[in-house]
Order: structure tokens, then C-alpha cells, then sequence
């Protein structure tokens, strides 16, 4: 194998490797070989048949073959030759010409083919006590610990029966048994008894529960509503319906003492117990807050620590990314750039500039997780394979069967693991101060931050991925539940 560096320029490299005719020929004769010893033709003992034989059978198969392989081989060969590490698979160019190519196939002529890429940028990483990041923490005080048990306590709600005559109200709850049509016929789904439902939940479809203000014990009432256009079944989306229903209960809701017997009710022993299992719940959504600022402080930090030439080719897929994402989300939405007060040239520019970002803090955490030897184990990528599949309820065994099978979806799992790691790692070495701030103001911080981090690495990011390599999401199971009922609205493919 030879190999000739024919281009340096920047980033950019292209490398000419030729391999000997003569090579080709020996791997070829070897292939034969194995072969031969299996090979089953009439008139030939197994095993038996001619080497001369089989190459006029499948010489050229099997040259084809052999020129595929080498090609993958020397190509990994030619970049430890030339100690030179490619941003992405490196571009493979052989010749067009059918004269040329029927030369290497006949073994008349070397294999010569070009391996066009550019290198990853050498990065110089710096002393991580230059950092300037804080730690933003948040005590928990008994004003969080309460409001969390007022909400628990308006999850855990009771209802108890208005009595005769009375009217439901906006947050009370119905029992209701109804049969829909839509012109005049009862369709799939449509039908349903004795469901509870709670006014103003907005559970069923928007105008349904409304209609329903009013209603007393014993009523009958038509409900009239129509099917949202991106409603989950093709068959009721956009259409008009009418829902016969009887009403046989209506419920006034009824708040909750929180007490012992309040806590009994959840599994704890009393009130004391309670308090202290929500503030430590509390405690762990607090450190999860400070953790996300942290982390954007160390990207933002990092950004701006680090200035190099970027692999263009890298820059323009993560671009294509981004901007895939964005114009299929602002379809679904019905808007337009005019909308967002800017135009599609001045958006191209601001999501290029995020995609810069985005490689350029990639090319940085590699560096760094690489020195540090920063790994991401088997168990780890379990549990966020397990975490995923939970995001499908009912489907959970397709979804985790779809990443194992897929390399390219386990890789997209892998990014942010290992990504967490690096910043820990980073945190570890970092000399970071504390900075006490109120739960408004840590979360006035991350509100105000979320545009800008939109389309960053991690976990505050995680939507940037979602659609890649991501399994499609089957219809929503209708037919298990009344069509009055809200389905997951319909989904749109993105661009490409």
C-alpha cells in the first residue's frame, strides 16, 4: 500500500492510496480458496474443484469483494499511517471509468482510490480553575415544603355529592355515561358509561366539558363539539359530533386536611414523615436546578475559552440539523419567520451560528473526556435505554428493541452520558464558588436562558435529538379509551 498526502490546506486533507495489483491478486486467490473447500459443483468432489475452475466462476465476484474490503481496510490503515485523526468518515472517491474499473477487477491494473476528510483541530485545554462559574444553590424553606403539600393535597382531592338539584360547577366532578354520532351515526370509540369527569381538566376534547356547567343529577344533554383537525383518528379528525349523554352524579370537590390521617392515606407514618419526604424530594429538584445552571455557565465558559478553525462539513450537518428541526416545528405551528419578526436569511445566520456553537464545545468535551479518559459503561447506557423506553408508555419493548438494533439511536443516547461526565469531570477539577439565590431567581436564570440554550448539548436539550433515530410513536390507542377524550394530536414528518 502507498499513500501519498496530495492535499494540506487548513483542516482540509486528501490522501491518494494506491494498492498493488499483485495484493489484490493473493487476497483473491486466498477467498478461492475457502471457497473451494465448500464449494458444491457438478462433476467436482467437494473441496476438489480447481482453483482455476473457480476463478473463472467467480473471479470477478470475488475480486469485488476483495477490493470493497481492502478499500475499508487500508483507508483505517492509511490514518494511523499518516497519525492523523478525521472529524468524520473520510470521503472515499474511486475511479468512474468502466475500462479502468474492469482492469482492477481483472486484476490487470492497482486499486487507486482518494480519501477526502478534515482533521479534528488540535485543542490546547486549559486549566480549568480559569473558569469563571458559581454554583447557584437553593435552600429549601417551609413556604416550597408547603406549597408542595397543597398540591398533593389538590392531586388527593375528595368529592362529595352536591345533594339533590345541585348544579355542576367549573372544578367539580361528573359521572357521565354518553353515546356519540356523527351524522346520526354512532362511530368507534364513540361510546362510553359511567366516566368521571372533572370539569375544567380539559381531558376531553376542547368544547365538551364547558357544556357541561350547569348539568344536575339526571340530566340528559347534547353535547355538540367538533374532532381537532390533527386529532389521532383519521376518521374523527376536523369532523362535527354530538354526544348524547346522561348525567348520574355530580361531585363538589373537597379539599384535604393535611395531617396525619392526610399522610397515612400516602404510605407515611404522619405528618412529620410527610414533610420530610417532600423536602427531600424538593432538595432533589433544587440540585437538579443548580446542576442544569452550572452546566450552561461551563458550556457558556467554554465557548467563550476556546477559539479554532471548525471542521466545515460538521458545521453543515449540524446545521441541516438544527434547521430540520425548527422549519418542521414552525410548520406544525403554522408559522412563519415574518411571525418571529425576522427573516429566513437573518434566521439562517442566527442557527448557523448555533450550530457552530454546538461543534465547536463538541470538539472541546471530546478533547477533554478523551485525556481524562472519561468512558461510558454498558449499565449506563442500560439505564438510559430503560429511561427512554418509559417515555412510551405501552411501548415501551418495541422502543427498547429499536435502539439495540440500531447503532446510530444507541450512539444518540450515549452523546449526553457522556457529555454529563465531562462536566463533571470539569466541576471536579474546577475551584467553583456558591452563589445562594431563591427558588424565583434560579428559575427566572433558566427561563431566561432557554433560548439561547434551545439548541445546546444536554439535558436541558434533549428535544434537539428527539427526532433522530427516534421510533415513530404509534397512533394513540383510541379504541381503550371514549374518542370524547383527548388522543395525541397527529404528527407531521419533518422536512428533510
Amino acid at each position: 500500500m502507498e499513500v501519498t498526502e496530495t492535499l494540506n490546506d487548513g483542516l482540509k486533507r486528501e490522501f491518494k492510496v494506491v494498492v498493488a495489483a499483485a495484493q489484490l491478486e493473493q487476497q483473491m486467490m486466498a477467498r478461492l480458496s475457502e471457497l473451494g473447500a465448500t464449494a458444491n459443483i457438478r462433476g467436482f468432489r467437494k473441496g476438489k474443484v480447481p482453483i482455476t475452475h473457480l476463478r473463472k466462476l467467480y473471479g470477478k465476484s470475488v475480486m469485488a469483494e476483495v477490493v470493497q474490503k481492502t478499500v475499508e481496510e487500508t483507508s483505517q490503515q492509511a490514518l494511523v499511517e499518516k497519525e492523523v485523526k478525521p472529524a468524520y468518515q473520510p470521503e472515499i472517491g474511486m475511479t468512474e471509468d468502466e475500462e479502468e474499473i474492469t482492469s482492477i477487477i481483472d486484476g490487470k491494473a492497482d486499486l487507486a482510490y482518494t480519501m477526502s476528510f478534515e482533521v479534528v483541530p488540535p485543542i490546547d485545554i486549559d486549566d480549568f480553575g480559569k473558569l469563571d462559574v458559581l454554583r447557584h444553590t437553593v435552600k429549601v424553606e417551609d413556604e416550597h415544603i408547603d406549597a408542595a403539600l397543597e398540591s398533593i393535597a389538590e392531586q388527593y382531592k375528595d368529592f362529595e355529592p352536591r345533594g339533590d338539584g345541585g348544579k355542576a360547577e367549573d372544578g367539580d366532578r361528573v359521572t357521565i355515561s354518553f353515546v356519540g354520532r356523527i351524522d346520526g351515526e354512532a362511530f368507534e370509540g364513540g361510546t362510553a358509561e359511567d366516566v368521571p369527569l372533572e370539569l375544567g381538566s380539559n381531558s376531553f376534547i376542547p368544547g365538551f366539558e364547558e357544556q357541561l356547567v350547569g348539568v344536575k343529577a339526571g340530566d340528559e344533554k347534547i353535547v355538540k363539539v367538533s374532532f381537532p383537525e390533527d386529532y389521532g383518528v383519521d376518521a374523527l379528525a376536523g369532523k362535527p359530533a354530538e354526544f348524547e349523554t346522561k348525567i348520574s352524579a355530580v361531585e363538589a370537590p373537597k379539599a384535604s386536611e393535611i395531617n396525619d390521617e392526610f399522610a397515612q392515606k400516602l404510605g407515611l407514618e404522619g405528618l412529620d414523615k410527610l414533610r420530610e419526604s417532600v423536602s427531600e424530594r424538593i432538595s432533589e429538584e433544587f440540585t437538579e436546578m443548580s446542576k442544569l445552571k452550572l452546566k450552561r455557565d461551563m458550556l457558556d465558559a467554554l465557548d467563550s475559552a476556546y477559539s479554532f478553525d471548525l471542521p466545515a462539513k460538521l458545521v453543515e450537518a449540524e446545521f441541516n440539523q438544527i434547521w430540520a428541526a425548527l422549519t418542521a416545528e414552525m410548520e406544525k405551528e403554522s408559522r412563519s419567520f415574518e411571525d418571529e419578526d425576522t427573516t429566513e436569511d437573518e434566521a439562517r445566520a442566527e442557527y448557523n451560528k448555533i450550530a457552530e456553537r454546538r461543534v465547536r464545545l463538541g470538539l472541546v468535551l471530546g478533547t477533554i473526556g478523551e485525556q481524562a479518559e472519561v468512558t461510558v459503561n454498558e449499565d449506563e447506557l442500560e439505564r438510559a435505554l430503560m429511561e427512554r423506553a418509559r417515555q412510551f408508555p405501552g411501548q415501551e419493548k418495541m422502543v427498547y428493541d429499536f435502539y439495540r438494533e440500531n447503532p446510530n439511536a444507541m450512539v444518540e443516547l450515549r452523546g449526553p452520558i457522556f457529555e454529563q461526565k465531562v462536566v463533571d469531570h470539569i466541576a471536579d477539577k474546577a475551584s467553583i464558588g456558591e452563589k445562594p439565590v431563591t427558588r424565583d431567581e434560579l428559575v427566572h436564570l433558566l427561563e431566561h436562558e432557554d433560548h439561547d440554550h434551545d439548541h445546546d448539548h444536554g439535558d436541558d436539550a434533549k428535544a434537539k435529538k428527539a427526532k433522530k433515530a427516534k421510533p415513530a410513536k404509534k397512533k394513540a390507542a383510541v379504541a381503550k379509551k371514549p374518542a370524547a377524550k383527548k388522543a395525541a394530536a397527529k404528527k407531521k414528518t419533518a422536512k428533510k
